[in-house]
């Protein structure tokens, strides 16, 4: 049986990589849909079967195990309000990480074995999407550096963070457990995440990089004992920003810092989200409009003819979208225990750094819309499964540190 569920765990994650890869490289324009959909296809038949196999409905706390039925039959009532049988709306629920179908479907990550072992395998897939994002950047870096309002440059930049990229801060926030290449790695790609972001003028990706550095820091900064390592360290931490950053200035000062000014003090959200404000009526607030919800609002995109959009780009917003305020209060009552049990009910760092992952996703979710069918928001529900394991949450650090550690 051990042998079963170890190979599930291997072509769940297996398919999910080769779902997510596809995915975001599509999101280039660089590749065909019929393509990219065949391969993704692959990775679901990997994928979906698996999930199925290694769903177990076993919870150590009774607290956890009624908000999540109650969450789960809610989500249940948002995917069949506005499900259509339309050709488009199949496709996006099939093969679109943002608003498809699979996005409601992450929650069931946390019935999976709660194992350290499995946590392993999650460790060795952020690895890889991690190289992956050093390799897509080379791929694609002139579109990633270009000046000026280009929206698919800008959404290759955060297609590519979401989806590769940010999941290595768990890396960072972990770090204790893995090896000196796997920090550097994690760490160079956050870096360079941080770096594209101040480039292509993403402020909302920029907060996330430099909220998770700042945390993996203090983690850091906490756990070594070694005094003079901590001040050195310090010292060139800060010396290596004011130099990049005097640089970076110097270098760029009439086009990229004309253009990151021009954008910072731009407001591109509140008359967005005016119109939301006026589109939602009391019970949409309550309930939300369902998976296919939109609200008007035109002249923002420049391809629609409707003037209706299915997005708005504050994380909490769409989640009331689609699931109302409903959707968002069982989110909340259920994430927010998770992270004072791993904060503060916790013997070792793995559960501190869950914990701290779901309080980023809870702070980022303002700037971004995280709840994607992605491994950052992958992370989030497998840090809840941990924080809610008193087993886990118990286990000593020598003890998390022998089975997940790999030199």
């Amino acid at each position: 049986m051990h042998n079963k569920v170890n190979n599930a765990i291997d072509y769940f994650w297996i398919g999910f990589v080769v779902y997510s890869l596809i995915f975001t490289l599509y999101t280039t324009e660089a590749v065909s849909f019929t393509i990219c959909g065949s391969l993704q296809i692959f990775g679901l038949l990997l994928m979906v079967p698996s999930a199925i196999l290694l769903m177990e409905w076993e919870f150590e706390s009774s607290y956890l195990k009624y908000t999540f039925v109650i969450y789960i039959f809610w989500l249940f009532t948002v995917i069949i309000r506005g499900f259509s049988f339309d050709f488009k709306f199949l496709k996006d629920m099939l093969f679109d990480v943002r608003f498809g179908i699979f996005l409601y479907l992450v929650p069931f990550i946390l019935l999976f074995p709660r194992n350290l072992l499995y946590y392993k395998k999650a460790f060795n897939v952020i690895v890889i999407f991690g190289i992956a994002y050093i390799v897509y950047d080379l791929l694609f870096f002139r579109d990633l550096l270009s000046f000026g309002d280009n929206v698919r440059s800008q959404g290759i930049a955060e297609y590519f963070s979401q989806s590769l990229s940010l999941p290595c801060g768990l890396l960072l926030l972990t770090y204790i457990y893995h090896s000196k290449k796997r920090r550097l790695l994690a760490l160079s790609v956050m870096v360079i995440t941080l770096i594209i972001a101040i480039f292509r003028a993403r402020r909302g990706l920029a907060f996330m990089s430099v909220s998770i550095l700042l945390f993996s820091y203090f983690i850091y900064y906490n756990t070594n004992k070694k005094k003079t390592v901590k001040f050195l360290f310090s010292i060139i931490l800060i010396a290596f920003m004011f130099l990049l950053t005097a640089k970076i200035y110097s270098n760029y000062r009439n086009s990229f810092f004309g253009y990151m000014s021009e954008r910072m003090y731009q407001d591109t959200r509140s008359g967005v989200e005016v119109y939301f404000y006026h589109d939602m009526n009391y019970v949409d607030w309550i309930f939300g409009k369902g998976i296919n919800g939109q609200y008007y609002c035109p002249g923002i995109d420049q391809d629609s003819t409707t003037g209706y959009r299915g997005v708005i780009e504050t994380g909490y917003l769409q989640i009331i979208l689609k699931g109302g305020l409903i959707s968002l209060g069982l989110l909340v009552i259920i994430a927010i225990p998770a992270i004072f049990k791993g904060l503060f009910y916790s013997k070792n760092l793995l559960s501190k750094a869950a914990g701290i992952w779901i309080l980023l996703f809870l702070i980022d979710s303002y700037p971004a819309t995280i709840t994607t069918f992605t491994m950052h928001y992958l992370l989030v529900w497998i840090s809840i499964g941990i924080c809610y394991s008193k087993n886990i949450r118990d286990m000593s650090e020598s003890t998390v540190t022998s089975l997940l550690y790999k030199r």
